[in-house]
């Protein structure tokens, strides 16, 4: 099968959600996934901080 490429991502991952049934590599993969997911709303976060701040600047004139 062409889904079979020897690494074990869970589909999907609900904050809470049992844990204990996944296996070490399931819980490596899940853990780079999360950081990844951390770093992209860290960006948006940090974007809209950018606009409001250039917002900001622009209405203080």
């Amino acid at each position: 099968m062409d889904d079979e490429k020897g690494d074990s991502k869970p589909a999907s991952f609900v904050a809470g959600q049992d844990i204990s049934t996944l296996g070490r590599d399931e819980l490596e993969a899940l853990i780079e996934t999360l950081r990844g997911e951390i770093a992209r709303i860290e960006a948006e976060l940090a974007s809209r901080d950018d606009s409001r701040s250039a917002a900001d600047a622009f209405f203080r004139k």
